[in-house]
């Protein structure tokens, strides 16, 4: 399994989707539906694509876990990897929301799916933050370099350094705060609006960082282990193309193949050279998914990749009893993690 590119991922099904009013006011990536379409036509919109997403990552040998999603109370739903992120070595994360409405996206069904299914050695739960006030939500806020064990994060009000600190000491990463802002001097919202960091190739729009020496530390960084980085514009960013994940899927005869999974709206507004490079090392998969992008994420907000190894198929012949002394992970908060958790690697 690579690093970086997981072999898996979930994905929310959400029947009642909609732009969420309660993060408008600090996501400037979101707009309302078009005059005249009613919420239920939004919602079957958005579902299509949903569905879309799944069947195209499927097609490329991607293992793809959908949860659906009733609830009318959640709009952002759709969005998992900003409650949920999961590590190598099997720890899972949960992390606190800033809106209160996405506070209940966090889903048991979500986790015991992920301890039956994968080995899952620990669970460390951030949420109990949130009445102090104090958010990081996941990889939308932090941007992870799995090889070099790198978090990068542009502060906001989702993107708190102290909770950073404690999931890097927890997890074994290095920090690396910045801030960054639109050409208004807009704070963003979250890292991943301008940023991926894939195994050999990174998109970043380096030049929403004002402060030039940060920006250099920046790019010296990502360019560790050779990586290439492909350079946004802000303009780019707008159309999502920050917004994309690297996963590993398989040919039909098994071999391994290394996907970018990116929205059409953002391999658009790649430049040809741009492309060129990603394709070096990566196949980029592309859905149109304008419905969804409404609400201020693409596909990269879809997606929680899993980066845990299978559990072995259980034999028929397996008894309850065996069943019952199976290993529960211990679940604890980010305060209590740090002498806890093994080495992920």
């Amino acid at each position: 399994m690579s690093a970086t590119a997981p072999e898996a991922v979930i994905l929310i099904r959400a029947l009642q989707f909609r732009p969420n009013p309660a993060t408008a006011a600090d996501n400037a990536f979101q707009a309302e539906p078009d005059d005249g379409e009613t919420p239920d036509e939004t919602a079957a919109k958005a579902l299509a694509e949903m569905d879309a997403v799944a069947e195209a990552l499927r097609a490329v040998g991607i293992t793809v876990h959908v949860f659906e999603d009733e609830d009318h109370t959640r709009p952002d739903s759709v969005f998992p990897n900003n409650w949920l992120s999961t590590h190598a070595g099997g720890a899972v994360a949960v992390y606190p929301m800033y809106a209160s409405n996405r506070r209940h996206e966090r889903r048991t069904d979500v986790l015991e799916m992920l301890k039956s299914t994968y080995r899952v050695q620990t669970i460390i739960d951030y949420s109990g933050l949130e009445p102090d006030g104090i958010f990081l939500e996941g990889t939308g806020a932090m941007v992870l370099d799995h090889v070099s064990r790198v978090a990068y994060m542009a502060r906001s009000h989702r993107a708190d350094t102290n909770v950073l600190e404690r999931f890097c000491t927890d997890f074994m990463y290095e920090p690396m705060v910045f801030d960054a802002v639109d050409a208004d001097g807009v704070p963003v919202y979250h890292t991943n609006v301008i940023a991926c960091v894939g195994t050999d190739v990174a998109l970043f729009a380096l030049d929403m960082i004002p402060d030039a020496r940060r920006r250099q530390e920046v790019r010296e960084r990502l360019e560790v282990h050779c990586r290439k980085v492909v350079e946004l514009t802000e303009e780019q960013v707008r159309e999502f193309a920050g917004n994309a994940v690297e996963l590993s899927g398989r040919w039909p005869d098994g071999r391994r193949r290394t996907i970018m999974a990116m929205s059409e709206r953002a391999r658009r507004s790649l430049r040809p050279d741009q492309i060129a490079v990603i394709e070096e090392s990566c196949e980029i998969v592309a859905v149109d998914i304008p419905t969804i992008e409404l609400a201020g994420g693409s596909v990269r907000c879809m997606i929680a990749g899993v980066h845990l190894d299978p559990r072995p198929a259980r034999e028929p012949e397996l008894t309850e009893a065996v069943e019952a002394i199976a290993e529960e992970p211990e679940t604890m908060d980010g305060a209590e993690a740090a002498s806890e958790l093994e080495p992920a690697g």
